[in-house]
C-alpha cells in the first residue's frame, strides 16, 4: 500500500491533522490514544499495521504538542 504524503502549512494545523486521525483511531478501537500507547508500550497488543500506524501519529503528536508549547513559552 503507498502512502500518502500530507504537507502542513504549520506546526498548529499539522496538530490538528494528527488528531483528527488519533480521533478516528480512537472511535474505531474503543480506547483513548493514551490508553492505546501505553497497551502497545507494554506489549499487550499486536504489530497491525493498524497499530503501528497509531502509535507512529500518536508520537508525531506528542512531538508537535511538545514543540508547540515551547514556543507559546516564548510569546507570553
Amino acid at each position: 500500500m503507498q502512502k500518502q504524503q500530507i504537507v502542513y502549512t504549520s506546526p498548529l494545523d499539522a496538530l490538528i491533522g494528527v488528531a483528527k486521525r488519533l480521533s478516528l483511531y480512537e472511535s474505531h478501537h474503543n480506547m483513548t490514544s493514551e490508553e492505546f500507547f501505553d497497551r502497545y508500550s507494554k506489549g499487550q497488543l499486536s504489530d497491525d499495521e493498524c497499530f503501528i500506524e497509531w502509535v507512529n501519529d500518536y508520537r508525531h503528536f506528542l512531538g508537535l504538542r511538545q514543540d508547540l508549547e515551547k514556543r507559546l513559552q516564548y510569546v507570553a
